[in-house]
């Protein structure tokens, strides 16, 4: 497993810990990121867009809360997960004083079935 801290990551505050459970190679073209994600109150992962992939935020401890394509805010308990499709976009933020643990999974976007 890699761990690796990342600074304002996507434009967002904090530092964002990451514990790659699989690394991209290990996935075989199927996934992108494998990861669980930590984040102290106050940090966040930055707004992005999902272009040729999309990805599943599943809370493992703690609250987060996510701008849903800025349609909507979210706020996601332990246990619960949001899946944001190829097109759309979002953010991760803990605005709680419990540590934030999620796993990310992003997968690649196929038009037709891998054999």
């Amino acid at each position: 497993m890699k761990s690796i801290d990342q600074t304002n990551f996507l434009g967002g505050e904090g530092t964002v810990h990451f514990d790659h459970i699989l690394e991209a190679e290990e996935m075989h073209g199927m996934n992108r990121v494998y990861a669980k994600i930590t984040l102290q109150k106050g940090c966040s992962v930055g707004y992005h867009v999902h272009n040729g992939d999309s990805e599943d935020y599943y809370v493992l401890k703690g609250t987060a809360t996510i701008d849903d394509n800025h349609e909507r805010t979210v706020t996601l308990h332990e246990g619960e997960h949001l899946f944001t499709a190829s097109g759309k976009g979002h953010n991760l933020a803990n605005l709680h004083e419990e540590e934030l643990q999620i796993m990310a999974l992003i997968i690649y976007d196929h038009e037709k079935p891998i054999s």
